[in-house]
């Protein structure tokens, strides 16, 4: 099947009973369904451990998440719920109970009439994905009479040797083709866009380089602790968290040649190339933060080991700032900076493109004619967007410059934008492995940051609310500083 139809199919949820499945899937599912995209096309059968759920009480649970979720259930919800939506136990997940399954799965096929394509879900700990898959293929559910794709969320491992186990006994059942890693980052419109603004504009396309660039920029910044996650959390840390994955992405996407077409393999095979031309990491352009009390937005909140469910002591990061780079001739010296942190000052995703400084002979003589740098901003959220930052006179003598922005945001444009989650399940239904990570991707990422796990740095506290650590200005890209003349 080609990209860009949607076939019949059957969506397995394992874990469908869960947080992902509560609070992402089912809204989703149900606004693609509203909007017509999913209509007639999807079956969902969720599956848990719960044995005191049947088909009813499961579709009153699904009636209270799209509830919370601000969906109010009406007529026309009840209809699509007790159409599409199905439950059957898999108790303790032992081999019989996926033999329960595979009879349950082939019964709903044949009740809706469906030609036997089906989408497995892994919407559960990552802890249980190996056990999971593994019973899916001895229960003969690894392919079927259609197509079978199985779609797994991140952490993908978490290390490079746990990674290379997790792809090498998934790959025992399922072939590349049919697995989609999930991270949500890619499925942000404003994301997505990034490939459109590089490829399709001359005027950015041309000076896309170290001849025209001087540093980038990729922060990714928080408000909030950690909160209910804490005990996971804990036990992750930021590099594992969001660095390794979603900023990584970013980085390759900021970062990949021109793809030989616009397909899946085409764009992916350009983002393992960026992450194979990185360098090494340098353990001192890394530097490792941890909030300590303080005040977000007037409010006074705890420190990082005053959360409930810390580790005493702990030393696991809540910041990361670092430096890479990328040696192939187009990116050679310049450097890409990645910063994240929880307890910042405000939520804020943007990639930051620092533009070298002008040729200033021009302005020696004029004093007061202060030239800063072009930058270009582009914002993924919260106000998503681009800024485009440039230098005019201002009115009246003496010679003197102020920068300007030429904006554009896509709530002024546009509808609002789909949430990342439907962006992707239309994708999966579509068979497009554009926006998903391929397997090895997954590990020359993990190559990358591996040796920072094992040789960790200090980590040096930050008041709540500031921007990270004193110690990380140093590998930090100062904003708005004077060219020198």
């Amino acid at each position: 099947m080609a990209a860009g139809e949607i076939e019949r199919h059957l969506m397995i949820v394992i874990g469908g009973t869960g947080d992902l499945m509560r609070r992402k899937l089912l809204p989703a599912m149900r606004r693609l369904t509203q909007e017509g995209r999913l209509r007639g096309k999807t079956i969902i059968l969720a599956s848990g451990r719960r044995a005191t759920f049947d088909d009813g009480s499961y579709r009153d649970w699904a009636h209270e998440a799209l509830e919370e979720a601000g969906l109010p259930p009406g007529a026309e919800d009840s209809g699509w719920c007790k159409e599409c939506l199905h439950y059957e136990s898999v108790g303790d997940q032992q081999p019989e109970d996926f033999e329960r399954l595979k009879r349950r799965i082939e019964e709903t096929e044949r009740e809706h009439d469906l030609p036997g394509n089906r989408i497995f879900y892994m919407a559960t700990p990552p802890g249980a994905f190996i056990h999971t898959v593994e019973r899916l293929g001895e229960a003969g559910l690894s392919s079927g009479p259609g197509w079978t794709r199985v779609v797994i969320e991140k952490p993908f491992g978490d290390d490079l040797d746990s990674a290379r186990e997790l792809n090498e006994r998934i790959h025992r059942h399922f072939s590349e083709q049919q697995i989609y890693r999930i991270d949500h980052y890619l499925g942000k419109e404003t994301v997505q866009n990034l490939l459109t603004f590089r490829f399709a504009n001359v005027l950015f396309d041309s000076v896309w380089n170290r001849d025209r660039i001087a540093s980038v920029e990729i922060t990714v910044a928080e408000e909030l602790g950690v909160g209910e996650r804490a005990g996971f959390y804990d036990s992750v840390g930021a590099l594992r968290d969001m660095v390794q994955n979603h900023m990584t992405q970013l980085l390759t996407i900021t970062a990949m040649e021109h793809p030989t077409q616009f397909e899946a393999d085409a764009i992916r095979d350009e983002k393992v190339k960026v992450l194979r031309s990185l360098a090494p990491l340098d353990p001192s352009q890394a530097i490792f933060g941890q909030y300590a009390a303080g005040e977000v937005e007037g409010e006074s909140v705890p420190g990082y080991l005053d959360e409930e469910g810390v580790a005493e002591g702990s030393q696991t990061e809540s910041y990361v700032a670092l430096r890479a780079y990328v040696q192939n001739w187009r990116w050679q010296g310049v450097p890409f900076v990645l910063r994240t942190g929880k307890r910042m000052p405000e939520k804020l995703t943007e990639i930051v493109i620092n533009f070298r400084c002008p040729a200033l002979a021009l302005f020696q003589r004029h004093p007061e004619a202060t030239v800063r740098a072009n930058a270009l901003v582009i914002t993924l959220q919260p106000d998503e967007g681009f800024d485009l930052r440039f230098e005019v006179k201002a009115p009246r003598d003496p010679l003197r410059m102020v920068t300007q922005n030429l904006s554009f945001r896509y709530d002024e444009a546009f509808e609002e934008l789909p949430d990342a989650y439907e962006t992707l399940l239309v994708d999966i239904a579509e068979g497009d492995q554009t926006l998903f990570v391929r397997s090895d991707e997954v590990e020359e990422a993990w190559r990358l940051y591996t040796p920072l796990l094992v040789n960790r740095p200090l980590v040096h506290p930050y008041p709540a609310g500031t921007m990270g650590p004193p110690e990380a200005e140093r590998i930090l890209i100062p904003r708005g500083e004077a060219c020198p003349i």
